[in-house]
């Protein structure tokens, strides 16, 4: 279910992974956030921390109506403030989103799937 626009110059289609794909290198790259993370838990409740070729797993666009969701399931670092990361990856998102593709998400909703200890 690509995404259409239409201008003056013709018609507009963008796919949900090119979607995805740039939505996963815009939350990858937020302070706080270790990376995108399948939205499938693996066994035993682990989360499966995705490379940049398949940040369409850890990124689902939906269409209703006109009006755009997208959910993003991410892996935080330990020792940030959770809120204040998800916060500023959902106004990052949405602000990058808006600028690169003209298109208004109406809501950017994020899944911590995980937290990752790192050692000092």
């Amino acid at each position: 279910m690509p995404v259409y626009k239409k201008t003056n110059y013709g018609e507009i289609n963008i796919s949900i992974e090119a979607i995805a794909n740039l939505t996963g290198g815009i939350v990858s790259e937020a302070y706080g956030v270790v990376g995108m993370a399948s939205q499938n838990m693996l066994k035993d409740g682990f989360a499966e921390l995705l490379g940049r070729d398949n940040y369409s797993k850890g990124v689902v666009v939906r269409s209703n109506e006109g009006l755009f969701e997208i959910d993003l399931f991410v892996i935080i670092s330990s020792g940030v403030r959770i809120s204040e990361v998800v916060t500023e990856v959902q106004k990052r998102v949405k602000y990058e989103l808006s600028k690169n593709l003209e298109i208004d998400f109406d809501a950017v909703n994020v899944f911590v799937q995980g937290i990752k200890v790192t050692d000092k």
